[in-house]
């Protein structure tokens, strides 16, 4: 018999920190209904254990993916909340999806075809939230097409229309609120006249930029996703509400080495050795998501210390500068993302250093990084 091993790092997530985020939005918004967005193994946070989480506690009414076999993932570690694929799902997967009660979106007469096809082989009925495209130029037709889009679904045969929504590009920056502001009438007009033609639909286009800047973009539901997870979307506008991050990357110290002076480390030999200096090697790289990017730029925490990265991020393996001198030992807890003592690496502060957003960071952690969920004790 083959023992498992244990992953070389762990990425903890907080869950009673993401509770606390989507009581943050509850208190936001009031009386409208909240969809969790855990598309992409919720931004990297472990999606099953999360929506069980969610569910369990009734924390949100809603949760959102980007495709069926997400969806499905759900569905087979038994969440039973209303689940809805925000994208189109390939034809082939839509007999499994509509079996599964997953809501679908549909963008085009096309699209919905496809659903009353499928949902007329099993003999069942889709719900199905027509996707009009308002600004965002992703998917979705344009929003004076939306009623007849809507009165298609209506009576096509396997399809019961449910919802309407869109999406907003730039919420976020506060150079274009002019724009979100059009976008946000046009959706309303939209969805005003996709309900004189089918009756009352789940109206709703807020992400987390416009859960926390738009009150106008509320509707009947929002869409929060970065926000859940402890970073704010919007970097250029003070947060109105308190964000706890929702993970924590640790390792460990596999190796030190004193390196003297005038020594490189790492490929390339990119790094150099100014004095005598402690190197502590870290069994994490890029090939556990921690970007080649922060080579040379980031820092991690070592005994409460900020410790810089020297030289370049292997695939599996990074190196930290220590200085000349060091208490830290082989097997010391190393923190990639989370606090140590008084200070703490965040998703922001890694994003930053790598010209990106807070998604990414943690949408990278792979597979191979061990993950748990604790904390609800906590919340």
């Amino acid at each position: 018999m083959i023992t498992p091993m244990s992953p070389t790092s762990l990425v903890t997530t907080r869950g009673e920190h993401i509770l606390h985020n989507l009581a943050q939005v509850r208190r936001r918004v009031g009386r409208r209904l909240v969809l969790a967005a855990v598309k992409a193994n919720a931004y990297g946070h472990g999606a099953t254990a999360l929506a069980r989480l969610i569910e369990d506690q009734g924390a949100a009414d809603w949760l959102g993916v980007s495709q069926a076999a997400e969806g499905l993932e759900l569905r087979q570690a038994g969440v039973a909340m209303p689940v809805l694929i925000l994208s189109p799902a390939d034809e082939d997967d839509l007999e499994a999806a509509i079996a599964a009660g997953l809501t679908l979106t549909v963008t085009d007469a096309a699209t919905i075809a496809q659903a009353s096809r499928a949902a007329t082989a099993l003999g069942t009925t889709a719900t199905v939230h027509l996707k009009t495209d308002t600004g965002m130029g992703r998917i979705g037709l344009p929003p004076d097409q939306a009623p007849q889009l809507a009165v298609l679904a209506r009576n096509a045969p396997g399809v019961e229309l449910t919802g309407v929504f869109s999406h907003l590009p730039s919420a976020d920056d506060p150079a274009q609120d002019d724009f979100t502001a059009a976008q946000i009438k046009r959706f309303a007009v939209a969805a005003r006249q996709v309900e004189q033609v089918v009756g009352p639909v789940v109206k709703h286009l807020a992400n987390s930029a416009a859960v926390l800047a738009h009150p106008d973009s509320w509707f009947d539901l929002v869409r929060p996703g970065i926000m859940l997870y402890g970073a704010d979307p919007s970097p250029d506008r003070p947060c109105p509400v308190d964000l706890r991050p929702g993970l924590e990357w640790t390792s460990r110290v596999s190796f030190l080495k004193l390196v003297p002076a005038g020594q490189t480390v790492g490929y390339g030999r990119t790094w150099t050795a100014r004095r005598d200096s402690w190197i502590a090697t870290v069994p994490v790289g890029y090939g556990d998501g921690y970007s080649r990017l922060l080579s040379n730029r980031g820092r991690v925490l070592i005994r409460g210390r900020s410790c810089p990265i020297a030289g370049r991020v292997c695939m599996d393996q990074l190196m930290v500068d220590l200085g000349p001198a060091t208490e830290v030992a082989v097997g010391d807890p190393v923190v990639l993302i989370g606090p140590d003592g008084p200070d703490e690496i965040t998703t922001t502060e890694l994003a930053q250093l790598m010209n990106t957003i807070p998604y990414e960071v943690t949408c990278l952690i792979a597979p191979r990084v061990g993950r748990a969920l604790v904390g609800l004790e906590s919340g």
